[in-house]
């Protein structure tokens, strides 16, 4: 029998009251600030964001010197600031708990490409990215949920491949262009 390796976790997690008016607001207002395709990416960021809080709250019951709190704890801040979520002084358990889904949204590719001003709003810059405009360093990117590290957010830049680069006619232009000469011939 061959191996499954189909990966069954859930990546987001609905909420417990569908009908609550206040988070109704909140949750379409991020939509629209940070241009999010819908409330499902909002529940995913909500979602990892609770499962970090969750290991740190752990964490932080276990005793100061205890070798797992050192070693786990390390690696979950080393993890946080990486991604640029928490500053080299905030490097403590009790500020992983001050997070927010609104830190998490600033960190996405999308709000990057909007605040570099490859996009004119953060609708045209989801567009950009799914066409394949852009890169971070040599890697060419087409996820706007892509969360971009500290190191990596100075190496935003347009592909090389992009008809922004190289000038060449886009596939719209190039399909009009031919069939005008088309017709022409009948």
């Amino acid at each position: 029998m061959p191996k499954l390796y189909t990966n069954y976790k859930k990546t987001s997690k609905t909420p417990r009251k569908p009908f609550d008016r206040e988070r109704l607001m909140n949750e379409l207002k991020l939509v629209g600030t940070y241009g999010l395709k819908n409330k499902r990416e909002v529940w995913r960021v909500q979602l990892t964001l609770a499962k970090l809080r969750k290991a740190a709250r752990e964490l932080m019951t276990l005793d100061e010197q205890d070798p797992r709190r050192l070693f786990e704890g390390d690696a979950l801040i080393r993890r946080i600031v990486k991604l640029g979520l928490l500053n080299h002084e905030q490097r403590k358990l009790d500020y992983v708990l001050g997070l927010t889904v609104n830190q998490f949204l600033e960190r996405r590719l999308q709000t990057f490409v909007t605040q570099k001003q490859f996009a004119q709003s953060v609708h045209h810059a989801r567009v950009r990215i799914r066409q394949r405009h852009l890169c971070i360093g040599k890697q060419l990117v087409n996820i706007p949920s892509f969360m971009v590290s500290k190191q990596s957010e100075s190496h935003i830049t347009l592909a090389p491949t992009s008809v922004f680069v190289t000038g060449k006619m886009g596939r719209q232009k190039r399909k009009r262009s031919h069939g005008a000469k088309g017709g022409d011939d009948e």
